[in-house]
């Protein structure tokens, strides 16, 4: 399955413990990972500003995660209704890649599934997923 993995999945996959980290290994040991540029510039921001991870640990993180799909930034970004325009950005990447799924807790984009066509789900919801589908 292709997985997109949000920021802020991925900014709670590395600076805590639990669910999202979890998510994490296994998108990475049995499914196939997708972020983007846009993704990637906001989680570097956010370690470093809100978390204050040391940036030497920030550009591990960056260079483990650019081993996987990075969708660049698209100039023609979808027309979905979306509250924050940012967002715009997320499911483009999304889109674009052809991923299976979206994996975030930003309740806005779940508002947009309907529109965008495309499973989007939080990472609660993409484990149950996991746990009821048929291993391969």
């Amino acid at each position: 399955m292709r997985v997109f993995l949000n920021t802020n999945v991925l900014v709670s996959a590395f600076a805590t413990r639990g669910l999202c980290a979890d998510v994490f290994r296994t998108v990475l040991a049995e499914h196939e990972l997708i972020t983007s540029e846009f993704v990637l510039a906001e989680l570097e921001r956010v370690l470093t500003e809100r978390f204050g991870v040391p940036e030497k640990h920030v550009h591990f993180i960056i260079a483990l995660l650019r081993r996987y799909h990075v969708e660049p930034i698209s100039e023609d970004l979808p027309d979905l209704i979306i509250r924050d325009p940012d967002d715009l950005n997320i499911m483009d990447a999304a889109l674009a890649s052809n991923a299976d799924v979206v994996v975030t807790g930003d309740r806005d984009l779940h508002d947009v599934k309907d529109q965008a066509g495309i499973t989007i789900t939080d990472p609660r919801g993409f484990w149950n997923m996991l746990k009821e589908r048929p291993r391969q």
